[in-house]
This record gives C-alpha cells, sequence and structure tokens, in this order.
C-alpha cells in the first residue's frame, strides 16, 4: 500500500521527501526499502491474486454485475477453479464487486371475489421431488415511457425453471393463460407428462378465470390458491419477480418501449434458466438440475413436431 502511494506521487514529489513526510507521519519507510520493492519479485500471494481478480470479474461481468460473493466463488469452482471463502471476500472487496441486494416492491394481485375458489394443496410448502409437480405462477409489472407492460411467470418449483412467461399491455386473464400454455407447450414438446400437475398461485382474478381452469382440466393439472391472502401465499413466484426486477429492470432500465422489456425479458429468461447458479439448487443451473434429475431417471422422448 505505501509502496503504491509513493508510485503514485513520486513524479511530482520525489521518493526521499515521500519517504520523509510519510516517516514524520507514523508511517516510517526508508528510500532504500521502497526501491528493495520496487525491485523485488511479486510474491506468489500477489501472483494468485492478480489472476484470481481476472477470473473473478470474467465471472462478474458474464452475469451482467448480479452475482455477489458466494455465487462468484461457485461459478469459479464449476470452472475447476478452487477459493476460500475468505479470498473472495478480500478481492471482492477490492475490486468494490457487490452483488444485487434485492428490496420490497408493491404486489400486482387484483383479489377476485370470495367465491368458491380451489383449495390451497400448498400451504407454503414450495418443494417437489421432480419436474412437473408442482408450478407457481405470478404477474409483475413495468414502467417504460408509454405506460405500463406486465409480465407473467410460471416457475417450476423442483429445478427453478421458468417453464413459461409472457408480456402485455393489458392485465387480463389471457396474459396468465398465455404463460400457462407456453409451459404446457413446452414441456409436451420434450415428451413430459405434466398429469397431475399442481398448478399454484395466489388470489387474482386472472388466475380465478374460467379459461385459465378449463386449460388446466384439459392437460390434467390441478388448481391450487393460497388461502390466507397474503405474499406468502406465493412466496416463491413472488421471489422470482423480485429477482426479476432486480436483476433486470431495476439495472437496466429506464425502458422506453413495451418491445424493449419483451426482449430483454428473453434475453434475461434465457440466462436464467441456463446460466445462472441457484443457491438452493447447490449452485447449479435450472437446466443443469433437469439434465441431472432426468439422467438418473426414465428421460422423456421429445415429442415430434409437425412442419
Amino acid at each position: 500500500m505505501i509502496v503504491a502511494f509513493i508510485d503514485d506521487h513520486r513524479d511530482r514529489w520525489g521518493v526521499e521527501p515521500i519517504c520523509t513526510v510519510l516517516t514524520e507521519a507514523g508511517c516510517p519507510i526508508a528510500p532504500s526499502t521502497y526501491y528493495a520493492a520496487r525491485t523485488r519479485p511479486p510474491s506468489a500471494r500477489a501472483v494468485r491474486d492478480d489472476y484470481l481478480k481476472v477470473e473473478i470479474m470474467r465471472v462478474y461481468q458474464d452475469s451482467g454485475g448480479v452475482y455477489g460473493r458466494r455465487k462468484i466463488r461457485a461459478a469459479l469452482a464449476l470452472a475447476g477453479i478452487t477459493v476460500a471463502k475468505s479470498t473472495i471476500e478480500r478481492l471482492c472487496r477490492d475490486l468494490g464487486i457487490r452483488g444485487v441486494v434485492r428490496g420490497k416492491f408493491p404486489r400486482t394481485t387484483k383479489p377476485a371475489p370470495e367465491t368458491a375458489r380451489p383449495d390451497d394443496l400448498v400451504d407454503r410448502a414450495f418443494c417437489a421431488d421432480a419436474p412437473n409437480q408442482l408450478w407457481v405462477a405470478d404477474i409483475t409489472y413495468v414502467r417504460t415511457e408509454v405506460g405500463w407492460v406486465y409480465v407473467a411467470f410460471v416457475l417450476d418449483v423442483f429445478s427453478r425453471m421458468i417453464v413459461g412467461w409472457q408480456t402485455s399491455t393489458r392485465m387480463f386473464a389471457d396474459l396468465a393463460i398465455d404463460a400457462l400454455a407456453m409451459g404446457l407447450w413446452l414441456r409436451r414438446r420434450a415428451g413430459q407428462d405434466v398429469t397431475g400437475l399442481i398448478a399454484h398461485n395466489d388470489r387474482g382474478v386472472q388466475y380465478r378465470a374460467i379459461r385459465y381452469t378449463q386449460a388446466l382440466d384439459e392437460a390434467g393439472a390441478v388448481a391450487s390458491v393460497g388461502s390466507r391472502g397474503d405474499s406468502y401465499d406465493n412466496a416463491m413466484a413472488e421471489a422470482l419477480n423480485s429477482l426479476y426486477k432486480h436483476e433486470l429492470i431495476y439495472k437496466k432500465g429506464p425502458w422506453t418501449s413495451t418491445n424493449a422489456v419483451e426482449i430483454a425479458t428473453a434475453e434475461w429468461v434465457h440466462w436464467y434458466n441456463n446460466r445462472r447458479l441457484h443457491s438452493a439448487l447447490d449452485y447449479q443451473t435450472p437446466a443443469a438440475a433437469e439434465t441431472d434429475y432426468w439422467a438418473q431417471h426414465t428421460a422423456p422422448e421429445p415429442a415430434l413436431q409437425n412442419n
């Protein structure tokens, strides 16, 4: 640190005057000590630190500036670079790296009138033993210069895979139905059976629409609606909305058009599913988690597509 300080100011003040002032200020260093440090080869730790800083910045930039210290360390481990936790913390601090910090924001749920509704089959226990056992769905919103854009997501609880999504300038039932239809179509195309799937959501009117429940019935899926009426009823979907807002919308905004939001959302979903590491998945990606599952179970045959 002292040597670097002298390097920064030597051309203006000279080495000996700087050493004299530093010594008088309680940081004793002789000119000979400075010159010895300058000619000494870097230590093994310094060389490794320089190498790791490059790799850390590569991972951080590849994540779009989203990853914090834990995910950076996990990504390095996947690349075959083992780094101690304390080293990652020290080097990230030196580099000024800090992951995205999420906060709270208003919900978009407009409760449906209190008529007969499906049972709460989840009861806030968001866990599954295989893909297509439990999906959660929710809608969030994005402000643009030309108005609001509403975004619907459908998430597989087992793998954290976003199986369906859709954007619209209107928060009608079609938004939720289209996101669900994408998920069902993708799973069927992969030859996966969704019979018995539990599709969970909050009390929003979009999810209580007759056409939405009909789509579930036709797929052999079962509807589930949170019973207590607060955000914890659909906590995993709310968490996904928070990630989306903080990793994309707040970070890349302001947004000039609805098309810009749709394109950026498509890119983010692809990155989220195929490249983003998840601590809940032991720092795997959703795609890797599903690949591992199907490698240990009967892998589905992709459905034939008509030209």
